[in-house]
C-alpha cells in the first residue's frame, strides 16, 4: 500500500485525491483477483465495523458485512430502531460513544450532515454508505468497473441519464478527478446542484475532463463508452412519484436510445432498478453490453479495499 490512508474518513469523493483513489482501485484489483484464486485476506483480524442504517439496503448491508468478515473482522448492524441517533442523543455523542467500542463506522443516512457530524466526533474512520449528497462507495465501485472493462479511465466518456441525484454527484466528482469525460442528461429541475457542477468543472481543469450537463439525452449518449442510470424515485421522493415518472419518461435507457451510442458501449445501474421505468428489461439483461451485475459485485471488492486502507 503505497499511500497511507489509515485513520482517514470517507465522507465524500472529495476526501481523496487522484493518487489516493488510484490506491483504492489498485487495492481493489488485488483483493478481487486473489479472492478468486482462493487467497484469504485476514487484514483486519478482530476489528469491528459498526454499520448504521437509517435507510435500508440490500447491497450496502450485504457487501459491507461480508466484506469485513472476509477481511477477518466483524460487522455490527445497527438500524435506526437500535440507536437514539439525533433523537434522544446527539449525533456527536453517538459518535463519541460508538467509536470507543468499534474500529470503524459505516453509515447509510438521510442527511449528509449526519455523516459529517459522525466524522467530526468519531475517533475511528467513518465511511459514507450513502447520504442525500453523495454515494462515494458506489462511485468508486463504478469507476473500478470501467477500469476492468476498458483498461483505462482518463479520456473515457461516461454518460449519466436521469435524475441528478447523490450518485450523479459522486460520479461527477470522481470523473473530474480521474480525467473521465462526464455527460449528464436531465430535464430542467433535475440537474445536479450548480455548486457541485462548478466544483467538478474546476477540478476537471487539472485533469482535462469535460463536464457537460444538458437536457438533450441523445447528445449525451452519442459516443459514450458507458451509459449510466438510476431510479427516478429515491427514498424520500415518494410524494413526487407521479410527476417524476412523467417528467423523466423521455430519459428511459432503452434499446431505441442506445442506437445512438458507440458499438462497444456498456450500461450501468447502481441498483435497485425499477425495470420498465428508468431502464428496460432488454437493456438490463443484455449479455453483451450490460455490466450491471459486475458493477454490483464490485461494491464488495472496493469496500473491502476501503476498509483495509482506512481501518487501523
Amino acid at each position: 500500500m503505497a499511500v497511507n490512508l489509515k485513520g482517514r474518513h470517507l465522507t465524500s469523493i472529495l476526501d481523496f485525491n487522484y493518487e489516493e483513489i488510484m490506491e483504492v482501485l489498485e487495492t481493489t484489483k488485488t483483493l478481487k483477483l486473489e479472492k478468486y484464486r482462493g487467497v484469504v485476506h485476514h487484514i483486519l483480524p478482530g476489528r469491528t465495523l459498526a454499520m448504521i442504517f437509517e435507510k435500508s439496503s440490500t447491497r450496502t448491508r450485504v457487501s459491507f458485512e461480508v466484506g469485513i468478515q472476509q477481511l477477518g473482522g466483524n460487522g455490527l448492524y445497527l438500524s435506526s430502531k437500535d440507536l437514539q441517533l439525533g433523537r434522544g442523543e446527539t449525533v456527536a455523542d453517538t459518535a463519541r460513544v460508538i467509536s470507543r467500542y468499534v474500529d470503524g463506522i459505516m453509515a447509510r443516512v438521510f442527511a449528509h450532515k449526519t455523516i459529517l457530524d459522525l466524522a467530526q466526533y468519531s475517533s475511528v474512520p467513518v465511511i459514507n454508505g450513502l447520504s442525500d449528497y453523495e454515494h462515494p462507495c458506489q462511485a468508486l465501485g463504478d469507476v473500478f468497473t470501467l477500469w476492468e472493462k476498458f483498461g483505462i479511465l482518463k479520456g473515457l466518456h461516461l454518460s449519466y441519464i436521469g435524475d441528478g441525484n447523490n450518485v450523479c454527484n459522486s460520479l461527477m466528482f470522481v470523473s473530474a478527478l480521474l480525467g473521465i469525460n462526464f455527460h449528464v442528461a436531465s430535464p430542467k429541475g433535475y440537474f445536479p446542484r450548480f455548486d457541485i457542477i462548478n466544483t467538478a468543472k474546476e477540478m476537471a481543469k487539472k485533469t482535462g475532463a469535460v463536464i457537460t450537463v444538458e437536457e438533450d439525452v441523445i447528445s449525451a449518449v452519442k459516443d459514450a463508452d458507458a451509459i449510466y442510470t438510476d431510479v427516478w424515485v429515491s427514498m424520500g421522493d415518494e410524494a413526487e412519484k407521479e410527476i417524476r415518472l412523467k417528467t423523466l419518461r423521455p430519459y428511459q435507457v432503452n434499446s431505441q436510445l442506445l442506437q445512438h451510442a458507440k458499438e462497444d458501449y456498456i450500461t450501468l445501474h447502481c441498483l435497485p432498478a425499477h425495470r420498465g421505468e428508468e431502464i428496460t428489461d432488454e437493456v438490463m439483461d443484455d449479455t453483451v453490453h450490460s455490466r450491471v451485475f459486475d458493477q454490483a459485485e464490485n461494491r464488495l471488492h472496493v469496500q473491502k479495499a476501503i476498509m483495509a486502507l482506512l481501518i487501523r
